[in-house]
């Protein structure tokens, strides 16, 4: 029943170290612990995952309450009325057009009178 391989005497059977026996016990507290830890991370990832659907569907709805609002401006404008919020951002730009011109003037002004001056 004995095998010499090597010079070495070998039996026959399983080959590597036999597991130390284990206690049960502890084996299944391991395997509680583990469990629990596994239902609070998928109970995090839940969490997770719904905090982010909600705030999706947040933007979603501000989006289309602003799509509706463009929507409304473009049938006033195609009945030929301007709305007040356009109004309010045409002039806005056109006052800031003015004030890039008057400093662009202003700039001018006083690179003539260096140049001028010897």
């Amino acid at each position: 029943p004995f095998q010499v391989v090597g010079g070495k005497v070998k039996k026959p059977g399983k080959r590597g170290r036999k597991p130390a026996k284990i206690d049960l016990k502890a084996k299944l507290e391991r395997s509680r612990q583990s469990a629990r830890e596994c239902r609070a991370r998928k109970k995090l990832r839940y969490q997770y995952l719904e905090e982010l659907v909600s705030s999706r569907e947040r933007a979603i709805c501000a989006l289309r309450e602003e799509l509706e609002m463009y929507k409304q401006w473009c049938m006033a404008m195609d009945q030929g009325k301007i709305p007040s919020e356009i109004k309010a951002l045409l002039t806005g730009e056109e006052q800031g057009k003015a004030l890039q011109n008057s400093t662009k003037l202003a700039k001018a002004a006083k690179t003539e009178a260096n140049s001028s001056n010897p």
